[in-house]
């Protein structure tokens, strides 16, 4: 019986807790295993403060990588001091306020490019016609985040729970049928389908694409019907959860992050949210098990009664590992 598909999710995600020093420094990952990052994603937690997102596909400008932010539409920058160097086993950050503000408390989740962990980073050039676009994963995509580099359009998110509607990752709105985004077409093993509209095909620019399949043990990309009460839903992964965002697809709502790592233990009671560059929130959310995660409130963002949700997650350890040992709860 194959239990998972990946026995240390180490080497493909892993988060990353520090303290900002104002200055510069670098950043060693604290698992077991080394990891060299391709999909980097820093927020401040103390404080307002933008998201930032980095990768090695895009790369850099002179010695400074190229940053997103997720809250806005903003165009690619550049900004000094931001994200300096991506290391064998971490990341190095140089004087930015959003990145490494002195005394401020940080967070930055990482993600390893690989078929083996279902991950595709790619870059294409928008036209604003109907056409395909080739990626990596030899299976199909299960969640999808695409934005226009160089013009000023949303964040186009694409979930296998919602079929060929869409969502913006920059806002709560609802999921649309956005007919000219993926052209009612479901993505495949080898495409993805984009249409005439400049939020997923911008014409003249580039546009990146961050593409994820579900691997057993490691990722999941599902939907749940929330139940209004402190016992909410159950939501079996397979795994241990060491990231977790979840969104309501039938009301506007934020889109809500939670890590192992914040606070570390049960219940987990911090958030940061993709759409809003507030500070971290507080208060009773759910807890990560062993073979999932367990709603502990009846707050509208994750538990509405009969509220429809999307969620992705990424693994801390597999619920069975391959030798078919168990992992623990917390």
């Amino acid at each position: 019986m194959a239990y998972t598909a990946i026995d240390n999710p180490e080497l493909y995600f892993q988060t990353k807790l520090f303290t900002g020093n104002g200055s510069t420094q670098s950043l060693t990952f604290d698992g077991d295993e080394d990891m060299q990052p391709d999909l980097l994603w820093f927020k401040q937690r103390d404080g307002t403060g933008n998201h930032a997102v980095f990768d090695s596909v895009r790369g850099t400008t002179g010695s400074v990588y190229r940053r997103l932010i997720t809250e806005g539409t903003d165009v690619e920058d550049t900004a000094a001091n931001t994200l300096t160097a991506i290391g064998s086993d971490g990341f190095s950050v140089g004087s930015d306020g959003n990145i490494n503000g002195d005394t401020e408390t940080m967070v930055a989740w990482c993600w390893k490019e690989s078929a083996t962990a279902g991950f595709d980073i790619l870059i294409f050039d928008g036209n604003e016609t109907n056409r395909t676009i080739a990626h990596s994963l030899s299976a199909v995509p299960h969640f999808m985040i695409l934005k226009s580099r160089g013009g000023t359009s949303a964040w186009a998110v694409n979930h296998q729970s919602i079929g060929t509607y869409g969502l913006h990752l920059n806002s709560t709105e609802v999921a649309g049928a956005e007919t000219t985004w993926w052209q009612s077409t479901l993505p495949t093993s080898s495409v993805f389908s984009v249409g005439t509209s400049y939020t997923v095909n911008d014409s003249g620019e580039s546009v990146v694409a961050y593409l994820w399949t579900e691997k057993q043990g490691f990722s999941k990309f599902g939907s749940y019907t929330g139940n209004g009460d402190d016992d909410g839903p159950f939501i079996y992964t397979g795994f241990k959860p060491a990231f977790v965002m979840i969104k309501q697809t039938d009301s506007t709502k934020d889109w809500r992050i939670t890590d192992n790592k914040r606070p570390g233990y049960n219940l987990i009671n911090k958030a940061l949210y993709a759409n809003g560059n507030w500070a971290e929130g507080t208060g009773n959310m759910l807890d990560h098990v062993s073979n999932g995660f367990k709603f502990r409130d009846d707050n509208v963002s994750d538990n509405a009664s009969g509220g429809t949700y999307i969620y992705m997650a990424f693994a801390e350890a597999p619920f069975v590992n391959s030798n078919g040992v168990p992992c623990n709860a917390r």
